[in-house]
């Protein structure tokens, strides 16, 4: 499929998007769509829909992660209607909009927008707020905006409403409704297609995932040996004991540490993926700032996380640095390595879940180490562990090395869709003589733009009118 470029341009007058085609107009968002202005009040639904710059508009019901709860008032909300276009005027410079597909209530934090008539196409302007260009050039619209900026250049958190008034006055680029539509249903087209590559390529890794977890649970409880003789346990989750296996519990075997926290000692995570890292810029154990509430962390150290224990945050670190004292930081006169993997398979095999109930719901209770100190474990003669842990950090590796290359695949996709949408919506290319297929695939799982914060926040402080 060969696309070029049109045949003519002329100047934007617009810092984000220099040129355009020359049959091209820019024209005021205030011209084309118009604010819907409707109170749920008298209440005329309590159906809450919620916006965020990775799912664009579901309902409220169906969201995940954190952000604001729902008001209690919802005589308070406003009103969206189906195709209305939803912005977040706190967060639309991370690229916080979506075509909503309900009748619902929203935030008072949320601009809902509709087209001034049917010249306009609906999902072309939303492919337009979705770019990166396009929605950051957005960010001095917001007097006071205050902004986190990632490594990466990603734009985390907005604490600052732009106002209508001053959305109303931003320029679009603005083809005809013939092209319009033309470039919908051609990005419809190519980022589906895309889409569907991404959501098999991740079924690949998650297939991979569970495949290491399966080898880690089998031969970190059974070990190596083939026609091996096994003896009945007293645990009523083991099944079966290798012989020359012992049962003992945790505390037999590790010992609790208690290390002083340094001056220079930077944060660390004990993560659900059996990493220890950096927590840097993320948002993962964010805590208070009060240094007596971390403990020191020295490398080649066993960290067990006390309420994420049955997700598998149970890792060796290869830092020095601090930790919050949920997590335990062990020694051990054993392998430390297959300790760790043998305590991510009683996870995988939810073990932790069917011994102690979470403080709160898909978490563990073993902040206390009078509580993790009595897990049972088995424990392989020290020769066998070793062996062991060659063996799975051998086929992990592998594993892993499939994962990563899988994984760039996806990233050069992602790039490609977002440069794809970037490039048609603003004219950098012209699609108008590409014949789009009648039927187009399902869209598995369409985020228009990868590169979107894909926070679930939904901001709604200083909202109320």
């Amino acid at each position: 499929m060969l696309i070029k470029k049109y045949p003519d341009y002329k100047e934007s007058n617009e810092k984000w998007i220099s040129l355009i085609p020359n049959h091209w107009e820019m024209v005021t968002i205030k011209s084309i769509l118009q604010e819907r202005k409707l109170r749920n009040s008298p209440i005329k639904t309590d159906f809450i829909l919620s916006l965020t710059a990775k799912t664009g508009v579901i309902p409220y019901t169906e969201k995940t992660g954190g952000g604001n709860k729902a008001k209690d008032d919802i005589s308070k909300y406003n009103i969206a209607c189906e195709n209305d276009l939803l912005i977040n005027c706190m967060n639309v410079v991370s690229g916080s909009s979506g075509i909503s597909n309900y009748y619902g209530a929203i935030s008072p934090v949320y601009y809902a927008l509709y087209r001034r008539c049917d010249q306009t196409n609906i999902k072309y302007v939303e492919y337009l707020f979705r770019n990166s260009k396009f929605y950051t050039s957005l960010v001095g619209l917001g007097n006071g905006i205050m902004m986190k900026t990632s490594s990466t250049g990603k734009l985390n958190t907005v604490r600052k409403r732009i106002s209508m008034n001053k959305l109303n006055r931003v320029m679009l680029p603005l083809p005809s409704t013939q092209e319009q539509d033309q470039i919908v249903r051609f990005l419809n087209w190519k980022t589906s297609e895309m889409a569907h590559f991404i959501h098999e390529k991740k079924k690949e890794i998650r297939r991979l995932e569970e495949l290491k977890k399966s080898i880690i649970c089998k031969y970190s409880l059974e070990g190596l040996e083939k026609n091996r003789g096994f003896y009945k346990s007293q645990f009523p989750w083991i099944k079966k004991v290798p012989l020359g296996w012992k049962e003992t519990r945790l505390k037999n075997i590790l010992k609790k540490l208690t290390h002083t926290v340094r001056p220079n000692d930077e944060l660390l995570i004990c993560s659900n993926s059996g990493k220890v890292f950096f927590r840097g810029e993320s948002k993962m154990g964010l805590v208070s700032d009060s240094e007596d509430i971390y403990q020191g962390v020295r490398k080649d150290d066993l960290l067990i996380h006390g309420m994420d224990t049955w997700h598998g945050a149970i890792a060796i670190s290869e830092f020095d640095g601090k930790c919050t004292r949920v997590v335990h930081v062990c020694d051990s006169s054993e392998n430390k390595q297959y300790v760790t993997y043998y305590l991510r398979a009683l996870a995988f095999l939810q073990v932790y879940k069917k011994i102690t109930n979470g403080v709160r719901e898909n978490t563990s209770d073993f902040r206390s180490w009078s509580k993790a100190r009595d897990i049972n474990v088995l424990v392989p003669p020290r020769k066998e562990q070793d062996e062991i842990v060659d063996f799975l950090n051998q086929k992990c590796l592998e594993i892993d090395e499939i994962i990563s290359t899988i994984s760039k695949e996806i990233a050069l996709v992602q790039e490609l869709r977002t440069k794809t949408i970037a490039d048609v919506v603003t004219g950098k290319v012209d699609v108008r003589g590409v014949v789009v297929p009648d039927y187009v695939p399902e869209e598995d799982e369409l985020d228009l733009d990868e590169e979107i914060d894909e926070s679930e926040e939904d901001i709604e402080e200083e909202a109320d009118d």
